[in-house]
């Protein structure tokens, strides 16, 4: 089956990731934003030796890509009504692979939001949404709290990306509040004009008690960048998602909760849909 439960990284670090983000002299690690932000001084003898206590950890990564090569079934097929889960929460090692976000973390706002484990050992993502704009003479709105999924990596820091192309639907078990939240699945590109592209679909949760099974389909996420949706849509691109997150930012200022107990993924073949929106192709020019 796929193996996307966990990215790779995070499954062969079970003490934590010894260099997180930081460049290495032995491990590669690409910055998409290269020559933004400001360099510091680096200490050359501090990251080779960081670099080799790394090279253990990405030698034996790569041993795992090569037997799951030689393992691995071309002709896969998946039975009908097959749910393949990504992230059960009630796993120790699934939190630390998401990272909270808010505006206030960009100097946009002033919300703050947490991700933790509940009572009953499911995933909390908590905070309050702020909608109160700073004056700074900039900024046009705020209110904006996102817990976001790592981006997939393969050995040596190389990219990754989830492919969920086998499948129709993204399931969720959750418990909210009453608020809606955005789902946002992200596929950043080679390019820097698409790194803000995600496929957006609204949450609608129910206050109360009671759990509430969502069912996704693919074919019903809009595209949208930096939260406008685009004139040009189109379907996801299942086989190269990079990401997924929910934001919470609804534009109700107020505390927020919401519990989930696992996110999946299923196959429906009597999904038929591609895509659910019709598309109108305006003239370039009109009388």
């Amino acid at each position: 089956m796929i193996k996307n439960r966990l990215p790779s990284l995070l499954r062969h670090f079970p003490e934590g990731i010894p260099v997180a983000s930081t460049r290495s002299y032995f491990v590669h690690q690409n910055d998409r934003k290269s020559g933004y932000r400001k360099k510091k001084d680096e200490n050359i003898i501090k990251n080779v030796r960081d670099g080799l206590k790394q090279l253990k950890h990405e030698v034996k990564a790569w041993k795992e890509e090569v037997k799951e090569r030689i393992t691995h079934d071309p002709f896969e097929f998946i039975n009908p009504g097959h749910v393949e889960p990504l992230w059960l929460f009630e796993e120790d090692d699934c939190l630390p692979s998401w990272k909270v976000s808010t505006d206030t973390d960009w100097g946009l706002g002033f919300s703050s939001a947490s991700l933790e484990r509940s009572n009953l050992g499911y995933a909390a993502f908590t905070g309050n949404l702020d909608t109160t704009v700073p004056k700074d003479g900039k900024t046009s709105r705020a209110g904006y709290c996102s817990m976001q999924s790592a981006e997939p990596r393969k050995s040596f820091q190389r990219e990754d990306y989830y492919d969920w192309s086998l499948y129709t639907h993204l399931i969720m078990r959750v418990r909210g509040d009453g608020r809606t939240y955005r789902v946002n699945l992200a596929s950043v590109g080679y390019f820097d004009v698409t790194w803000h592209d995600q496929w957006n679909y609204l949450l609608f949760t129910r206050g109360g008690p009671y759990w509430q099974i969502a069912k996704i389909p693919f074919s019903k996420f809009l595209l949208t960048a930096k939260g406008r949706i685009q004139d040009h849509q189109g379907p996801v691109p299942l086989d190269r998602i990079s990401s997924l997150a929910i934001v919470c930012a609804d534009k109700v200022s107020g505390p927020f909760r919401l519990e989930i107990d696992y996110i999946a993924l299923q196959y429906d073949p009597s999904h038929t849909e591609k895509f659910a929106y019709e598309m109108y192709k305006v003239p370039d020019f009109t009388d």
